[in-house]
Formats: C-alpha cells, structure tokens, sequence
C-alpha cells in the first residue's frame, strides 16, 4: 500500500561473505575480515534504517535474497527483501527506485559503506523530501567524488532513475559531478547534505569505528 506520509527506504548490499563484498579490502583485511567488516556494515546500516521509522525498509539484496547470508534478516517483519536487478550498479539503482516508487511518493536509496550514516541523517534527508518547498533530490556526497545517498520524490521527477542513474562511470571520481550536471539538465530542485566518507579502499580504514574491524 501507498503511504503518502512515508519515505521508503532501500538498503543495497552484497551478501557478506568473502570474495563477494568489500573485495578491495582484501589486500588489508584479507577476504575473511573483509567479508566480517561488510557484515558489520550491513548490520549497522539496517539497524540505523530501521530506528529513523521514515517508512518501509528494503533490503536489496545480491545475489539474490535467498542467499544464506541474508537469512538473520529474512524473517524480520520490518524488513521487504528484494533481488537486485541484473546489470550493473546505476541499472541495479534504478529498477531500486522504480519498486520503491510503487510504496512511497519518496525514496532514500543507500549501500552499507559509509559509517557515519545514521538514523538522525536519514531523518533530515527524508524530512527534506517532504517539506513546504521540499527539494526534488536529495543527496550525501563523498570526498572522493562519489554520493553515499540518493533521494528522489515522485511528484517532480517521475523516472528520473532512468536519466540519473545509468551509463554512469562508477566508482570514479566523476560520479558525483556528472550527477549534477544530469539533475541540472532535469531541472531539479537538490539538496545537498554535508559530505561523508564511505570505505572502499585500505586507506578508508581510517573511517572504520573503532573495534569494527
């Protein structure tokens, strides 16, 4: 059912298991502790999406969400687990957002790597969206030129996933401009919430919480 007061939020992640996630903290995690960390981050940033009650939670899940890494959660009621769609990240973004549409008029869509993500940030970002003079985008963006969160709201930017989110050059440090320069050509109305740190390399160890690794 439609809420017209909720936020949906998505929660993207590999399953937590070594040569799946968090591959480029091999070299300095090895695959096992790279694999612990990942599970950690899946584990707060869940945890942290459920506390702010903006609306329904998903979990996008991949592989797919029967995989046995996902079953602490599966049985959660607070939680709708979904297979990611097939492709690569801005198509598996984009059918995110389209599903999340059909629940909520606004969606806050996050991964797992950024730490410092909490509840209270979530909260603002959603309240963003439904404000007065509410902004049609919202987003976190990273140091390194990339974004931790995306959120749209329907009513202005209906398919907007579509034009934002595919034939991106991920994980370079590019994203996050040519993000803008795409919402400047939707004409949307964004904000911009102060930058976070996300961990994809060793040297972003440096943003992991203290006994998290």
């Amino acid at each position: 059912m439609n809420d017209d007061a909720a936020v949906a939020l998505v929660v993207m992640a590999k399953a937590p298991v070594p040569g799946l996630a968090k591959t480029r903290l091999v070299p300095a995690l090895g695959a096992e502790g790279a694999a612990r960390l990942a599970g950690r981050f899946l584990a707060h940033a869940l945890r942290e999406a459920l506390a702010a009650g903006c609306g329904p939670v998903t979990l996008s899940c991949a592989p797919d969400a029967r995989h046995p890494a996902f079953a602490p959660w599966a049985g959660d009621p607070r939680l709708r687990l979904e297979d990611q769609a097939a492709g690569d990240l801005g198509e598996r973004m984009a059918a995110a957002f389209e599903n999340a549409f059909a629940r909520a008029p606004a969606v806050l869509l996050f991964g797992t790597d950024a730490p410092a993500l909490d509840a209270a940030l979530l909260v603002r970002a959603a309240a963003a969206l439904k404000g007065k003079e509410a902004p049609d985008a919202v987003f976190v963006p990273t140091p390194d030129g990339g974004y931790v969160l995306a959120g749209l709201a329907r009513r202005a930017l209906p398919r907007a996933w579509d034009a934002l989110f595919r034939d991106m050059p991920w994980s370079t440090a590019d994203v996050m401009r040519q993000t803008r320069q795409r919402l400047a050509g939707l004409g949307a109305h964004v904000l911009e919430l102060p930058p976070l740190a996300d961990v994809d390399e060793p040297a972003d160890l440096v943003h992991v919480p203290a006994g998290w690794v």
